[in-house]
This record gives structure tokens, C-alpha cells and sequence, in this order.
């Protein structure tokens, strides 16, 4: 990608129509209205992106976003300004640049999941969902970088690493981890490298790296969006999700997102919930909804963010009632059961529909790949999640069958339900994770402070997270969650408390945040 990088930056420097269009921090609602009008063309927005990514991901800040750019991006955003000129635009996402994350399958690309396993996978067919958004006039810019096998391969992973990509960087501190699985989408869409990303999400892998990252991100309600062509870990718990940098971005991107393939059984019915999210949004949307909130454990300077954000939920006319997470004991377990055990057999079904350039079939397969190449590949650490989940029993497991009914039951009705029911409320909200924290190859992840994450990945409900601004000049997020199907009222929740807190700050590219503002346990 560098050379093809160095031809934009000349291209970019050389063409004054490309050089002076401004994509940093343009809303993407905003690049559709300007297509819309015929005051911006898509041909020149892709470009200024593709300069973009040249300039800051191979170099400068280098932050690592982006695996592979689209080589026919611009012929996309040429066949965009062509329809929009004859008066067939496709919609208003039309021409607007949109990156995937590398675990999904693209047409033009390979499909790696950050895995050197995976670097000859080019199927040469897209993911309905992608295939969507190629109907809705999207330009495919290209496949972002992620945490290696969707940050299922190791106890003591670091999250943003994988052996094809290299480490994601943080763009508000760029020595602080972009959380993960979703990483390169989360710091691309941070940075401007796109207008939009896609990412996915098992547990976490939307909201975390959309929190620290500074975004918009929505974990949908399981089923709404389609998993055909996606590399897996848990048909329980697996779905793509739109991140971006405004709940009105995040909801333009959605609503091409959802609906029914006759190939994923979960996405039956998701036709009744197609429509225009961005339609409902309204910043008055707090007035008189019934909150419920929860208070982690949780260092102070995240708590006062925390009250601040509360505070903008009042002003804003929400009624707030303080409810307490349910003891909930064995979900951590029993949903570990579940995605060992769907992830052993999930990965071979797909692999087995992967061109045979594709040397691995089984999860067996993969451990053995990167056992003969481990200087590559676990450079950093090694494979125990895969040992776990090779050794479990197949589907027929009474013992997965059994955790699977119980982590589902307690994370829903038992979980979100019952607090939701105890505050009369419709929607609760809590911080989505604390703040980023160090990057540490020689020790992994150092997960410090709450995570929202759990209930409503495990029990397949929608998570909606929204910036609440900085702490020690780092990004945290608000987590808004809801019941099966609640994903427009959370972005409707959302959107009014975004619009009132305008809490949201652009990245500043530092080297480093002190190490004494980072983020800090009890």
C-alpha cells in the first residue's frame, strides 16, 4: 500500500479539486447532503480519503487503521457522481466511502482477519451486509486492520495487533491501545480515514474500540444484520455493527445495514425493521423517558464524567432512576463455554466455503499454522483461547447447551430485562469502559475500569455507545442499552443526549498522555 499511497499524496498535491476538499472530522450525514446537492463529487471525497490514509497510516501518526485500500475505490466513486448526474442516485448513501473490517468479506480483497493463515482468502464475493451497502451506493474504500481473529486467539492478546496489519495506534495518544476486536475501523473512522466504518462485535468488539476511539458505535439486536461471509466466533453472539463519529452518522450507515438473508436463520423478520433511523432523530427525544442507570466500580475521574453525563441527561428532560446490576453468577463462565465451543465449529463451516488457496480447515488447522510460523505470528502471545476451544465437544454438548440457555437467560431476562422492569424505564445507561490503556506487548491487555459489554452481547440486545468526553485527555464513552429491538430508541436516547452534552473532542494525534493521567482502578 505505501507506493500506491505516495501516487495519491502526488495525485492530492497535483489536482487542486482534490486538494481542497476538507474530510476531516465532515460529518458523513453532511458529505451526503453536499453529493445530494451536487456540491461535492464522490470521485473527489474518495480521493481526499485515499490521500488521507496515504499521509497518516503507512506514516505520520502511522496509525496502522488500514489493511488494504479498494484498487477500484475511485471507479466506485466515479459510477456514484454518474448516477447521481442521470438522477438515479441509489440513496443518500450514495458516493459516501464507507471502510469494512478485514474479517469480511469484500469482492476485491482478501479477507484475512488479521491472520497470515488467511492472507490468500480472496473468496471474490462480498458479505450481504457489504453487498447491502454496494446496493445502497456506498464506496467500499477499502478493509480495516483489527485485533488477529477478532481477539479470540489468546488469553493475553493485545488488542489492535494482528500479524498482517501490525499494531493499530490510538489517535488521541498513539502509545494507548484502540481497544479492539473492531480496532482499525474504531482509529480509522477516529481519524477522518473514512466517513464511515464497519466493524463487528462478539463481545465488546463495536463498543470498546468505538468508546476509546471517541465514536458513535451500535452493537445491534443479534439477527438484525447479516454474518454470511464474515470469519466467526459465535452464531450466538456474532453481528456486525456502524461505527462513526455522530449518532446521525451511525444511524445513515444502519439503516443500510439491516435485513434478511435467506443464509443466516438469525436475520429472519429483519425486514420489519428496515427503515430510515435517521428519521426519528430529534434532540428533544429525552423529554420525559425514563433512564436507568447503573454505577460501577470505577475510578474517580471516570465517575465525574459519569455525573456530568447524567447531568445532560436531566437538563435534557430524561427522568433518572439508580438501579443495581443483578448478581449474576456463572454468566462469565458459561458464556465462555459458548464461544469456545461455537468458534471450533463455526470457523470450520466457514472455512470450508474459503477458495482452496486457503490451506487451513479447522480450528486444529489454524493452531498448527501458527505453531509453524510462531515467530510471526506469536511473536507477542500465544494461542490459549484456540487450545480451550479445540478441546470442547461440538454443538451437541449437553454441557454448551446448557450455557448457552443459562448465560442467555441470565443477560436478558434476568439481566437487562429485570433492571429495566425494576426502573420502569426504557433504556439504561452506564459508562461503556473505562479510558485506553498502555499498549504492552509483553503483557497484553490491561483491562482497567467497568465494561458494559457482557449483557447485551450475551443476551443479543442493542448497545449503543456515545462520547461523554475526555478524562485525563483520554476518550470514555456512555453506554446505551435497551431490550431486543430497541436499537432506534437507543440512537434516538442517544442523539438527544449527544446534541446536549457535545461532548465529543477530535483527536490530537499526541505521542503520549502521561502516564499518571491514564487510566487509573480503585
Amino acid at each position: 500500500m505505501r507506493a500506491w499511497g505516495v501516487a495519491m499524496l502526488a495525485l492530492a498535491a497535483t489536482n487542486p479539486a482534490i486538494a481542497q476538499v476538507r474530510v476531516e472530522e465532515v460529518p458523513a450525514t453532511k458529505i451526503a447532503a453536499d453529493l445530494a446537492l451536487g456540491k461535492a463529487s464522490s470521485a473527489a471525497v474518495t480521493a481526499a480519503y485515499l490521500a488521507r490514509i496515504a499521509a497518516m497510516d503507512p506514516k505520520g501518526p502511522t496509525l496502522r487503521a488500514v489493511i488494504a485500500v479498494s484498487p477500484d475505490a475511485l471507479a466506485q466513486a466515479r459510477a456514484s457522481d454518474a448516477r447521481r448526474k442521470a438522477g438515479r442516485a441509489l440513496g443518500p448513501l450514495d458516493g459516501v466511502p464507507v471502510l469494512i473490517k478485514d474479517n469480511i468479506e469484500t469482492r476485491e480483497l482478501p479477507t484475512t482477519a488479521g491472520s497470515l493463515a488467511l492472507k490468500d482468502n480472496r473468496t471474490g464475493r462480498d458479505a450481504p451486509v457489504v453487498a447491502q451497502l454496494r446496493a445502497a451506493g456506498a464506496v467500499i474504500l477499502g478493509k480495516t486492520n483489527l485485533s488477529e481473529w477478532a481477539n479470540i486467539r489468546s488469553d493475553h492478546s493485545m488488542s489492535g495487533w494482528s500479524a498482517v496489519g501490525g499494531l493499530v495506534r490510538n489517535p488521541y495518544a498513539l502509545d494507548r491501545t484502540a481497544c479492539g476486536s473492531s480496532s482499525g475501523s474504531g482509529a480509522a473512522a477516529a481519524a477522518s480515514l473514512a466517513a464511515l466504518a464497519v466493524g463487528t462485535e462478539t463481545d465488546g468488539s463495536v463498543v470498546c474500540p468505538s468508546a476509546m476511539n471517541g465514536l458513535v458505535g451500535l452493537k445491534p439486536t443479534l439477527g438484525l444484520v447479516s454474518r454470511t461471509h464474515v470469519v466467526p466466533i459465535s452464531h450466538s453472539q456474532d453481528t456486525p455493527g456502524p461505527m462513526g463519529r455522530s449518532v446521525a452518522d451511525v444511524a445513515l450507515l444502519f439503516s443500510a445495514m439491516v435485513g434478511e438473508d435467506p443464509a443466516d436463520p438469525a436475520t429472519k423478520g429483519a425486514n420489519a425493521y428496515r427503515k430510515d433511523y435517521a428519521a426519528g432523530l430529534a434532540a428533544d427525544a429525552l423529554k420525559g423517558m425514563r433512564i436507568g442507570y447503573w454505577r460501577p466500580d470505577m475510578a474517580d475521574d471516570l465517575a465525574a464524567r459519569f455525573d456530568k453525563a447524567l447531568d445532560a441527561l436531566r437538563a435534557a428532560g430524561a427522568t433518572l432512576v439508580e438501579v443495581k446490576l443483578p448478581k449474576l453468577d456463572g454468566l462469565g463462565e458459561a458464556e465462555g463455554l459458548v464461544l469456545y465451543t461455537e468458534l471450533k465449529a463455526d470457523l470450520a463451516a466457514y472455512l470450508a466455503t474459503t477458495p482452496a488457496t486457503v490451506k487451513v480447515r479447522t480450528l486444529a488447522d489454524a493452531i498448527a499454522y501458527n505453531q509453524a510460523h510462531s515467530g510471526e505470528e506469536m511473536a507477542f502471545f500465544g494461542q490459549e483461547t484456540f487450545l480451550k476451544a479445540e478441546a470442547t465437544k461440538g454443538l451437541d454438548d449437553p454441557d454448551y447447551k446448557a450455557a448457552r440457555a443459562k448465560s442467555q437467560r441470565l443477560a436478558g431476562p434476568e439481566g437487562i430485562d429485570a433492571m429495566l422492569k425494576a426502573a420502569g424505564a426504557e433504556v439504561l445507561v452506564t459508562p461503556t469502559y473505562g479510558t485506553p490503556w498502555l499498549s504492552d506487548p509483553a503483557h497484553g491487555d490491561q483491562f482497567v475500569g467497568p465494561s458494559a459489554s457482557e449483557l447485551p452481547a450475551v443476551s443479543g440486545y442493542p448497545h449503543l455507545t456515545v462520547p461523554m468526553g475526555l478524562v485525563n485527555g483520554l476518550p470514555a464513552g456512555l453506554s446505551f442499552i435497551g431490550t431486543a429491538y430497541a436499537d432506534g430508541l437507543l440512537l434516538r436516547a442517544g442523539y438527544a443526549y449527544e446534541q446536549a452534552s457535545k461532548a465529543r473532542v477530535a483527536p490530537q494525534y499526541r505521542a503520549t498522555i502521561p502516564a499518571d493521567l491514564g487510566p487509573r482502578g480503585r
